[in-house]
């Protein structure tokens, strides 16, 4: 869940202008992301944590919504990001809420399975049974 995740945006520049990308690299660089060139090629990628890429993809959302020129610039953007956040789905999803639903789906899940499932800590197990069993 902490990993970074890289999602290609291939000729960038060529699709919503330099301007555009300077403007979404900086809201990138808010949320901890890096909206970067591949090597020497036209192609673009950002690179960060799959809940920061949604959040930067809020931010962009946002900014469309409140700035006309911005709807047709960041467009094709929104779109890329949000396309590749759906292969991602299980990163979104926060370690406790995770372990909970695990456990409601299957209530003889072993600790032994949670922590292989979501390689948290046996404490970490043993509090979301404890919570889940609370419910």
């Amino acid at each position: 869940m902490t990993d970074n995740i890289t999602i290609l945006l291939p000729s960038l520049i060529h699709r919503i202008g330099r301007d555009t990308v300077k403007q979404a690299q900086a809201i990138a660089k808010q949320y901890d992301c890096e909206l970067k060139r591949v090597r020497r090629s036209r192609n673009w990628c950002i690179v960060g944590g799959a809940i920061n890429i949604q959040s930067c993809t809020a931010h962009l959302q946002a900014e469309q919504l409140t700035n006309q020129t911005a709807e047709r610039a960041f467009g094709y953007l929104i779109q890329k990001l949000t396309t590749a956040l759906l292969q991602h789905t299980d990163k979104l999803e926060p370690l406790a809420a995770k372990l909970i639903r695990l456990i409601t789906e299957n209530p003889a899940i072993t600790l032994g399975e949670l922590m292989q499932l979501t390689q948290c800590t046996i404490t970490e197990a043993r509090l979301a049974r404890f919570n889940a069993d609370s419910w």
